[in-house]
């Protein structure tokens, strides 16, 4: 989907040798979790004497011989529109700031509490009592930080801040 063109107007995909794809049906599922979601799926109008079917179709241990195949696409529309909305805010301005404080910040923890706090596994057993657990050891790391800024006197210095949030 990545590697071909959608034409939005009359909705349907150009692949690398120039055919289009049309939509021939939609399929709604629902997944164990009961998330509802719309499939529409995309034919080809013409696969035959393609140079580019081998790459194109993948095998799948198809009981149709290559030669008498088509490509078939399902496509998530709504997916496909939350994502292109999520890449524009992650390379925007501010998504690049809250990226790289997130980062530091993330990593810093982690190191922090492996090495210096020599928290290398969890002593308990069970799902609750592991994060009773991990809790405990942010509480403490988190002690440690506020300690350190008030010797140092540095509390309400942050490193990168930013002025408003996404919408």
């Amino acid at each position: 989907i990545d590697n071909m063109d959608y034409d939005e107007k009359n909705d349907y995909y150009i692949c690398k040798n120039s055919k289009k794809l049309f939509a021939n049906k939609i399929i709604n599922r629902k997944s164990k979790t009961g998330y509802k979601s719309e499939i529409t799926c995309y034919t080809c109008e013409e696969c035959h004497d393609c140079q580019y079917k081998s790459s194109c179709i993948k095998e799948n241990n198809s009981k149709i011989f290559l030669e008498n195949r088509t490509k078939n696409l399902q496509v998530s529309k709504l997916f496909h529109e939350k994502r292109k909305e999520n890449l524009k805010r992650i390379i925007s301005p501010e998504g690049c700031e809250l990226r790289m404080n997130r980062s530091i910040q993330a990593e810093g923890a982690l190191a922090q509490v492996k090495q210096n706090m020599k928290f290398r596994r969890f002593l308990s057993r069970g799902k609750e009592n592991v994060i009773s657990e991990c809790i405990i050891v942010a509480i403490a790391h988190n002690i440690s930080r506020l300690h350190n800024k008030i010797v140092k006197n540095k509390r309400g210095i942050y490193l990168i801040f930013v002025m408003h949030k996404f919408t």
